[in-house]
């Protein structure tokens, strides 16, 4: 019974890289962030592991740099995403050290506002209407290597990944927005927002870290650092007021957390921290077009269940701090009109994650790889 119990906290650190992702409007896609190559700690050669991974969240609070506009939920103009996103993933251990991924990602995005559909009061005409988006989004590949050998590093390891993210995601997904035109009487398509596009329209370049450490026989810390290069600058479509093009950007996540094995069967907790975000700036490129740069920090408390190859987790990230960044874009036109422009973003307050996953193929019998917490188990 103990090794399902640390069986099911190693599964739950696997999974969890694949959860970094969407906090409201600035648009950190499920298929687009968090380590590509997650749920591939251990694996031996020829060995799979699949999972699938469910998650959710609901932005409607909105901010302007660190500050909350509260107003905009007291009044009633606030704009609420709901997003949806289920990741298939599958890994193989090429050999006990090198393996590989592919998770092939989907979305459902509803998005509710007044500004989109006529205007806010009380210099707008409209009501409050939706836009919806949903389909398959970017898929990612990767390949990545453990940097000790795991049969000789018993309490420690860290792997490094390099990857790619297709633009397979459609990005210039339309929907019916309302009182349009002077009158505000047309029903017009047209494009909706960055953030419930399935995906950005580039081709990225994904470099990933994580690690494990073993503090002890019960605690067990872990690490994953995450970036996205979109090296391409705009996608070539319009915003729906015609006045930039979508941009392709960066992303970013950082992942560090500890694991308790319980005393009950099967059962494991985690802690951790996290940041995720978009930058107003691209490391390689350009950084011109329309995004909503941000970044959120939050708190993870999570609780896991394994049972033989089966392993079920679910993790709650909670908003500690949620900042909409100045882009590119505002500072330009903060020099060309004289006087500052920052724009705002909705975030959520917390997201809902579950992951099932199932590991199979390879040799039945795998050597130790966590030191004393694997060792007693063969004693």
């Amino acid at each position: 019974m103990r090794y399902i119990t640390i069986l099911s906290v190693l599964f739950f650190f696997l999974f969890q890289v694949q959860d970094i992702q969407a906090q409201g409007c600035v648009a950190i896609r499920g298929g687009a962030c968090g380590g590509a190559l997650g749920s591939s700690n251990n694996l031996m050669q020829g060995e799979f592991s699949l999972s699938t991974g469910y998650r959710y969240f609901k932005s409607f609070r909105h901010f302007r740099g660190s500050h909350e506009e509260a107003n905009r939920v007291a009044e009633g103009t606030q704009v609420i995403n709901k997003s949806s996103f289920l990741d298939f993933s599958l890994s193989y251990g090429i050999t006990d050290r090198l393996y590989g991924n592919v998770i092939l990602p989907f979305v459902f995005h509803n998005r509710s506002s007044m500004y989109e559909h006529g205007g806010n009061p009380p210099n707008g005409l409209g009501d409050r209407h939706e836009t919806t988006s949903s389909g398959l989004a970017d898929i990612r590949l990767g390949l990545g290597y453990w940097l000790f050998n795991p049969t000789e590093h018993h309490n420690f390891n860290y792997a490094i990944g390099l990857g790619v993210k297709l633009p397979t995601g459609k990005y210039d997904y339309t929907d019916t927005f309302y009182n349009q035109g002077e009158d505000r009487d047309q029903e017009v398509e047209g494009v909706v927002d960055q953030s419930i596009q399935p995906g950005d329209g580039g081709t990225g370049i994904t470099l990933d870290l994580q690690g494990y450490h073993s503090l002890s026989p019960s605690f067990l810390l872990s690490t994953n650092l995450y970036y996205l290069f979109n090296y391409q600058e705009t996608n070539g479509v319009l915003t729906r007021r015609g006045t930039s093009e979508f941009s392709c950007p960066d992303q970013f996540a950082a992942r560090i957390g500890a694991y308790y094995m319980t005393h009950v069967p099967g059962f494991s907790v985690y802690l951790g921290g996290r940041a995720e975000g978009v930058p107003a700036k691209d490391i390689i490129g350009g950084s011109a077009g329309y995004r909503r740069p941000g970044y959120a920090i939050s708190a993870e408390p999570g609780i896991s269940y394994g049972a033989g190859p089966l392993s079920l987790n679910v993790s709650v990230p909670i908003a500690l701090v949620r900042n909409r960044t100045q882009s590119y874009e505002d500072k330009i036109r903060t020099e060309e009109r004289g006087s500052y422009v920052h724009g705002d973003a909705a975030f959520a307050d917390y997201l809902l994650s579950f992951n099932l996953s199932y590991r199979f193929g390879g040799h039945q019998t795998r050597t130790a790889p966590h030191g004393p917490m694997w060792n007693d188990l063969n004693q």
